[in-house]
């Protein structure tokens, strides 16, 4: 069976799409035979990075990794058709949600082995995860956090193993020191109260928006010329080869 990744954030704007693709183009890097699907059907972003991708290959003649993509079938069940496809040749299967609640996007988190939750260091985006008073205590789990709760009881029922939550911690920032230390405290309390491991993710860097027209990753940039990497571009291939680590994934040994 293939080990099923699902990104998902509730909230636009996270860097879901970034994160997909550069999970997925590394382990497609590492050796792993990795399937792709976008649950958006509106936004599409990680689809179209994909395609960008595809494009970009096949007008320069360069052989970059690629993940196998399926598309939704059509009918009352999209997502299973498109699941036992990419299972009987995937490794790994990457699931990218949309930023909304959806049916599908439910059906995905129950399918997840290891879901993967970027989220803006804020705690603007905070409620999310968790319920905050007026003096950001934390009062409960949010909507989102209950539907993991209940994808994570659905799973044991079916006699499945469980999930492995990992919150991502996107555009971390060097400013305003304070507010990063009790957005990381909130988190620690909360990840030990809803079965969470949190992780440094990607800081905001000019890099990710250029990269996304062609359809590259942080790992592309030898393939397509740019042999000097700039002190940017070296810290951001380390926030990804922290994360790759970080998801603790079987049988992937990172080595880029």
């Amino acid at each position: 069976m293939a080990h099923i990744i699902v990104v998902g954030n509730e909230k636009g704007g996270s860097g879901k799409s970034t994160t997909s693709m550069h999970v997925a183009t590394a382990l497609a890097r590492l050796g792993h035979t990795v399937g792709g699907l976008d649950l958006d059907v509106r936004q599409r972003s990680f689809a179209r990075y994909i395609e960008n991708r595809a494009a970009f290959r096949a007008r320069e003649g360069l052989d970059l990794p690629m993940p196998v993509v399926a598309q939704l079938a059509e009918g009352p069940d999209p997502l299973s058709p498109a699941l036992e496809l990419l299972e009987r040749q995937c490794d790994f299967i990457l699931i990218d949600c949309p930023g909304s609640h959806t049916k599908l996007s439910q059906m995905a988190h129950t399918l997840a082995d290891t879901l993967l939750t970027p989220l803006n260091d804020s705690f603007v985006d905070f409620d999310l995860l968790a319920r905050l008073s007026p003096e950001q205590e934390i009062l409960g789990p949010s909507i989102y956090s209950e539907m993991v709760w209940n994808a994570r009881q659905m799973r044991a029922q079916a006699g499945a193993g469980p999930i492995d939550w990992l919150v991502l911690r996107n555009r971390l920032g060097t400013q305003q020191m304070h507010n990063k230390r009790r957005v990381g405290g909130a988190l620690d309390q909360l990840s030990r109260r809803i079965g969470f491991r949190v992780s440094p993710g990607f800081s905001e860097r000019v890099i990710f928006r250029e990269l996304f027209p062609r359809g590259l990753t942080l790992l592309d940039m030898k393939d397509v010329g740019i042999e000097n990497l700039s002190m940017s571009h070296i810290a951001a291939r380390q926030e990804l080869r922290e994360l790759i680590n970080e998801l603790r994934l079987p049988g992937v040994t990172v080595t880029f």
